[in-house]
C-alpha cells in the first residue's frame, strides 16, 4: 500500500470511529424511561402487632422503553429499609444502576408502599461513572409487587443534567 491510501484508510477509519464514539454519547440533558423486573431478597422482623421492619437487596434487569439507549440490557441493586404498619408504609435505600457499557448513576430512593402493594417514589442521583459522570438529576419510579416471592415490575421515568 502506497502511504496515501494509508494515510486515506486511517483518516477515514478515525472519521468512522469518531462518529461512532458521538453516536454514544448523552445529550447534555434529557429524559428516558425504563422498564425493569426485580426480586427482592431480605428479612423482616415482627416490631409490634401490625408492625414490620424489613431490610434487604433488590436485584433488578432494566430495559429502555424505546428498545435502545440508556440502560438498555441494564442491571441494577438496591439496598432497602421499610417501616410498614398494616402492610403500609415507607421505604427507603441506595442504588447502583448499571447500563450495557458499564457506566454507573448512583441514587437514593425513598417511598411508600401501599395496601394494593403499589410502591411510588423517587431516585436523587448521588454520582456517576464513565458517560453519567456529574449526572444530576431524579428518576420516579413505580412499583407493583408481582407475588408473594418479592418479584416486582417497576417503570423508572430518568431525568438528568449532564456538566
Amino acid at each position: 500500500m502506497s502511504k496515501t491510501t494509508v494515510v486515506v484508510v486511517l483518516g477515514f477509519a478515525a472519521a468512522v470511529l469518531a462518529g461512532t464514539v458521538d453516536a454514544q454519547q448523552l445529550p447534555k440533558s434529557g429524559t428516558f424511561a425504563l422498564n425493569s423486573g426485580w426480586k427482592a431478597v431480605g428479612e423482616t422482623t415482627q416490631a409490634a402487632e401490625g408492625r414490620v421492619f424489613g431490610w434487604g437487596a433488590f436485584y433488578g434487569v432494566t430495559f429502555n422503553q424505546r428498545g435502545s439507549g440508556p440502560f438498555h440490557m441494564g442491571t441494577a441493586v438496591c439496598n432497602y429499609t421499610l417501616d410498614l404498619s398494616g402492610g403500609v408504609g415507607p421505604g427507603r435505600g441506595t442504588c447502583a444502576w448499571t447500563d450495557a457499557d458499564g457506566d454507573k448513576i448512583y441514587t437514593d430512593y425513598n417511598g411508600a408502599l401501599t395496601a394494593d402493594g403499589v410502591f411510588n417514589g423517587m431516585n436523587q442521583y448521588t454520582s456517576g461513572t464513565g458517560k453519567f459522570s456529574g449526572i444530576t438529576g431524579k428518576a420516579p419510579f413505580q412499583c407493583k409487587a408481582l407475588s408473594a416471592q418479592g418479584h416486582f415490575g417497576c417503570t423508572q421515568q430518568f431525568e438528568y443534567r449532564l456538566p
